[in-house]
């Protein structure tokens, strides 16, 4: 039994580095396309503030996804399950990744651990204030990127509009960029990472290793924000030139604009205890940098073909772990 529980735990944080390549680029691809940092150097910057992310932030995230997704009380979370939830998560990111989709982790888990879990015992088991929260922040979170990038990139312009050189005024944003670059892979890391802590602890709950209003223990704590930080030092180089130049082009002033209006989103998901996507985050605020230039200067066929993989990510992960719940009670 405990070489199934630590198999299971070892699979849990194999996610979270497949988070961290996936979700790689949400943190450096504006510092990459604007080119204030190589993508080597930008790749150790995110990952560190990943992994110091839990020095800022509780752990309010990780009992959402605990508790809130599947029903903790209904003994469905066995390790069965929660090992095919993570296959359908997993599964996900990789189609995705392998496609240069920057689709959300967050939601492929959600739907990965969702589909096993009503594999095994009909929806029923589903958390519906959960599913609300989750489903109204998979709206909000892009649209609250948006708004905050266009406001912000508005202030600047205007702030600034005596300064004629753009270069000159570029060249003052770059080290801007290094602090919102490091902000935003703050809060990547600090709702991400806690998403995986969240699954760990139900597992723990489930097979009595821990109370069911247990804290999160330190050892996962650590662990997840390891795996999530060394899956960022790993690249994730087809996403970040989707995010970093196929939707609009950017300059450092867009660039902090578009990190700083995403980490804000961030740290009030994360101090809410709100899963939310990172990538819609991000994705929204560099719509909304583009937008303030001229709407055709976003790609709106790159950014709706994102929106299609944002919106197939549940359903998608769903079915994956639906068929791996399957599998996996059939091979027991």
């Amino acid at each position: 039994m405990d070489l199934a529980l630590w198999t299971v735990v070892a699979v849990a944080l194999a996610f979270d580095f497949t988070n961290g390549f996936h979700d790689a680029a949400n943190s450096i691809a504006t510092v990459v396309s604007t080119r204030v940092l190589s993508p080597r150097v930008a790749v150790a910057w995110a990952a560190f503030f990943n992994f110091v992310a839990f020095l800022v932030f509780g752990t309010k995230v990780a009992a959402t996804i605990a508790k809130d997704v599947v029903d903790p009380k209904s003994g469905v979370l066995t390790i069965g399950v929660v090992f095919a939830g993570l296959l359908g998560a997993i599964g996900w990111n990789l189609a995705t990744f392998y496609l240069g989709l920057p689709t959300s982790s967050s939601h492929a888990l959600v739907g990965g651990m969702a589909g096993a879990a009503v594999a095994r015992s009909g929806f029923d088991v589903l958390q519906e204030e959960g599913f609300r929260k989750i489903g109204v922040f998979i709206l909000l979170s892009p649209m609250i990127g948006l708004a905050l990038a266009l406001l912000l990139t508005l202030l600047i312009l205007r702030a600034t509009h005596r300064v004629r050189r753009v270069e000159r005024l570029n060249r003052g944003f770059r080290a801007g960029q290094l602090v919102s670059a490091a902000a935003f892979s703050l809060g990547h890391g600090a709702n991400d990472a806690q998403k995986t802590m969240g699954i760990i602890l139900a597992l723990l709950i489930a097979t009595k290793h821990a109370g069911a209003d247990a804290a999160v223990p330190l050892w996962v704590v650590l662990a997840a924000h390891s795996a999530i930080a060394l899956g960022t030092l790993s690249g994730g180089w087809r996403i970040v030139k989707t995010m970093g130049s196929r939707i609009t082009r950017l300059q450092p002033v867009g660039g902090f604009a578009a990190e700083s209006a995403a980490a804000g989103t961030l740290f009030f998901a994360s101090a809410h205890g709100i899963p939310v996507s990172t990538t819609h985050t991000i994705t929204g605020a560099i719509v909304g940098v583009g937008s303030t230039q001229r709407m055709s200067a976003v790609r709106w066929g790159v950014a709706g073909r994102v929106v299609w993989a944002w919106v197939l990510t549940i359903p998608g992960a769903f079915a994956v772990g639906y068929v791996a719940s399957l599998l996996v009670r059939m091979g027991a």
